[in-house]
């Protein structure tokens, strides 16, 4: 069974906002990376995107919420409302696959389902009825 997460995106105030939900909800971010972090061949950063949160994880109960800013290539279609994925962490490479196929069929896909840098199998689309959708498999739980 896959485990089910919120995903936000902000314009800059990820960082903000996260702090925010620290204080209210309480505990510790378990990851917060910096879009500067990133060192991947053919994908520059640009300047002004550097400081922007990449991705922050804040435990709430059983479940985590977790965020992103948007970078400025990909600010043109970002607005308030179209700031929300539902993430699913799947058991298997094999229900990654499923899901993803399955849910994203008559959809748009945004990013396949590959390999990524930060070591999970990863893809991301709007399904059929306008709702986006993140399917992450971390590739070290085997």
């Amino acid at each position: 069974m896959a485990k089910l997460n919120p995903y936000l995106n902000f314009d800059g105030t990820c960082e903000e906002a996260f702090d925010f939900y620290k204080s209210v909800f309480g505990g510790e971010f378990t990851h917060i990376s910096r879009m500067g972090e990133i060192n991947m061949e053919g994908m520059p950063i640009p300047e002004e995107d550097r400081n922007l949160v990449m991705h922050v994880s804040l435990p709430i109960g059983n479940d985590i919420l977790m965020g992103s800013d948007v970078p400025s290539r990909m600010k043109p279609g970002f607005s308030a409302g179209n700031n929300n994925y539902i993430s699913l962490m799947p058991d298997s490479r094999e229900e990654a696959d499923r899901l993803f196929n399955e849910l994203s069929s008559g959809g748009e896909v945004e990013m396949p389902m590959e390999e990524m840098f930060w070591g999970d199998y990863f893809g991301s689309f709007k399904d059929r009825y306008g709702i986006w959708w993140m399917i992450n498999y971390p590739l070290g739980q085997s």
